[in-house]
């Protein structure tokens, strides 16, 4: 199917495309509200926001805009990440046109009602308390703030001082100046034709977006201090976090479809070389892996490793040790490995086409980190093109750089040289 891209009058993509064989439709609007934007002594404004967007907007309050989605038999939702505020929703095809003007109210006119914003302020202050007891997760978001240059190392929970100290006024205010046509994607996929096609879903969107206009102001990044260096966060645990992160290919680079190989060669299974070298062999950890994200500017390779105290020295050097390794003419990916990671990407897609909401994420993800959507014949076409030779030279001339670790347990570790 052809992905069809419009530019609404009020500046903002919109990406549409058909897929046989669904009722449903999928919708994500991307807006350029993520934590990285909050300011400095508000951070979780995105946090209560994508709670906040969900109880009531415009005319309707929390129940009514429930009661409104649900006989429409919408899924919404909203979440937000680096660098965006999504919202999301699944429904049936045939209800697009009667689903858009809600879904806008949502963006364009949010209640942001106080009693609303202590309910959203209580679950946020919960889930920021509940870091205490997943070490792990407060291992990895210790690592992304240390590795990421700011503001682009929050956390998604925001700080106590920014969740309690934001009023109404801060919410109302700045979400005005993020939530601007330009710097936001549009997606639909799915039965598109149910609603009348792309070109009524066209004028469905610019009736309901007439006067909506500008920019949200650029995110800057700073240069991160504690990049490359070694953090220990002590605790009590019987339990030792290792988590590293080095830098790796942005999305348009072309080595970031070579740069997936290697993640699903490391990580990709109990057939994966971590798994194998790091938990089989030398048995040091109950979880190891290893992923790989990428965006538009940037890209980062995360690595885990979960163990006792008393393996731990050994599984961060094994570790580190693999993850050098595979650049090295000893490591090369074999035959077996490029098969096995091959098959596992190629797998994903076709999961990922099975679902108009992943499809529509898909495409605004697209749309915001290359500039334009890629329809899952392209995508596929690319991997399936590449071979074990072009992994390989990859691999021959990568380089980690400068790798952050921390880990969380009784006792500091010794970092690899």
């Amino acid at each position: 199917m052809s992905i069809t891209t419009r530019t609404l009058a009020c500046g903002m993509p919109l990406l549409m495309e058909p897929m046989s064989g669904v009722r449903s439709a999928g919708i994500t609007w991307l807006l350029p509200a993520g934590t990285a934007a909050d300011p400095e002594n508000r951070q979780g404004l995105g946090t209560l926001w994508s709670e906040l967007l969900l109880r009531g907007a415009g005319d309707l309050s929390s129940r009514q805009q429930a009661d409104a989605f649900d006989i429409l038999g919408v899924s919404r939702g909203a979440d937000v990440s680096t660098l965006h505020m999504r919202v999301s929703a699944t429904l049936l095809g045939s209800r697009i046109l009667e689903a858009l003007p809600l879904i806008v109210e949502m963006v364009r006119r949010p209640r942001l009602e106080e009693e609303a914003i202590e309910a959203s302020r209580d679950l946020a202050l919960q889930s920021l308390d509940g870091l205490k007891d997943d070490p792990q997760e407060r291992a990895v978001l210790t690592l992304r703030e240390r590795h990421n240059p700011p503001p682009l190392n929050r956390s998604g929970l925001g700080t106590v001082e920014g969740l309690t100290g934001a009023t109404r006024e801060d919410l109302a205010g700045y979400w005005a100046e993020r939530a601007r046509p330009r710097g936001s994607i549009v997606a639909i996929a799915g039965d598109l034709e149910s609603a009348g096609g792309p070109d009524l879903i066209t004028k469905r969107l610019d009736a309901l977006l007439h006067g909506w206009a500008g920019e949200a102001a650029p995110v800057v990044a700073a240069p991160s201090p504690t990049r490359g260096t070694y953090h220990h966060l002590a605790d009590k645990s019987s339990q030792v976090q290792i988590v590293l992160m080095h830098d790796a290919p942005a999305e348009p680079s072309p080595d970031s479809k070579l740069e997936r190989f290697v993640a699903s060669t490391l990580s990709g299974g109990m057939g994966a070389r971590l798994f194998t070298e790091v938990r089989e062999k030398r048995g040091l950890c109950y979880s190891v892996s290893e992923s790989y994200a990428a965006d538009r500017d940037y890209g980062r390779c995360l690595a885990y490793v979960g163990t006792t105290p008393e393996r731990a020295q050994e599984s961060l050097d094994v570790l580190v040790g693999e993850l050098r390794r595979v650049s090295t003419p000893a490591g090369r990916v074999t035959p077996e490995e490029f098969q096995r990671a091959m098959v596992g990407i190629r797998s994903s897609l076709v999961f990922s086409g099975e679902s108009t909401g992943a499809r529509a994420s898909g495409l605004a993800g697209d749309m915001h980190r290359l500039g334009r959507g890629r329809t899952l014949d392209e995508i596929e076409a690319q991997y399936a093109a590449i071979t074990l030779d072009q992994v390989n030279d990859y691999l021959a001339r990568r380089e980690m750089g400068p790798v952050t670790i921390v880990t969380l347990g009784p006792g500091e570790l010794r970092p690899p040289e």
